[in-house]
């Protein structure tokens, strides 16, 4: 019964664009599957309004967020259907507490990767990868302390790991003959360059990301499942965004992908 008051808590606090502070020590989760079960729970509860899940983020891709936040691994979570737009794509402000983005590669993935095929390595999970495409993630970090975090880890893991959806760019199918690790993004915001990155930079190649993914599925007794599509952590560093920015993201030999913030 905590474990679904956890999540009632967390979408009504979501509706009402209440600050993120530590769920309430009766509700706060003690462990890692305590934090997973709740995510399960908050996202089925969103999953009635916003439609099924169709994906995955991960959070937390690089060694130095993973010490700022006091943790180990990176984190999962979840993508629902209402929430994944196609460049070019618009969303509000005002509907999110402080509307955050992340610079990404996002795959497609074409075959199922079933929880009994573990552990997952780059080259299996290449073979279950239809297209790879540019992506932003939206995200909210409902004006989090970020000083605080290291204090209750957990909790991010709890708030599906912030994840409000993504915007992807076209699929490229002939992604083969790309090395994932070495193409090299470009982050703008109003036509000015904020950051750049490379494939490597989210877990040393965008598929041992989606790998570590499926395993953490696997260990849940989940699967990656055809049509899933994974954001595979950020080239760079998290932006805020305002009212009237137009945000995009070019990876060569991948294309780009834009968002406006209305």
């Amino acid at each position: 019964m905590s474990i679904q008051a956890a999540a009632r808590h967390l979408l009504d606090s979501h509706a009402r664009r209440e600050r993120f502070i530590p769920l309430p020590p009766e509700l706060a989760p003690r462990t890692q599957s305590e934090a997973y079960a709740i995510q399960d729970a908050f996202v089925a509860l969103r999953a009635e309004q916003l439609g099924a899940v169709v994906g995955y983020k991960i959070a937390l891709t690089s060694a130095e967020m993973r010490r700022f936040v006091g943790v180990d691994s990176p984190m999962a979570g979840m993508m629902l259907e209402s929430t994944l737009r196609r460049s070019p794509a618009s969303v509000r402000a005002a509907e999110y507490g402080r509307l955050i983005v992340e610079f990404e590669i996002a795959v497609q993935i074409a075959e199922d990767l079933p929880a009994a095929d573990k552990p997952f390595f780059r080259s299996r999970v290449a073979q279950a990868v239809g297209a790879v495409m540019p992506a932003l993630e939206i995200a909210d970090d409902r004006n989090a302390d970020y000083r605080e975090l290291a204090k209750h880890p957990l909790e991010l893991i709890a708030d599906n790991s912030w994840n409000e959806g993504a915007v992807l760019g076209t699929p490229v199918t002939s992604w083969r003959a790309i090395d994932l690790a070495a193409v090299r993004g470009v982050a703008t915001i109003n036509g000015n360059k904020v950051g750049e990155g490379r494939g490597a930079d989210a877990m040393g190649h965008p598929l041992d990301a989606v790998a570590w993914l499926a395993d953490h599925l696997a260990s849940i007794g989940r699967g990656l499942l055809r049509g899933d599509v994974v954001i595979t952590g950020s080239m760079v560093t998290t932006k805020t965004v305002t009212p009237g920015d137009h945000v995009a993201f070019n990876v060569t030999e991948l294309g780009s992908v834009e968002l406006q913030v209305e």
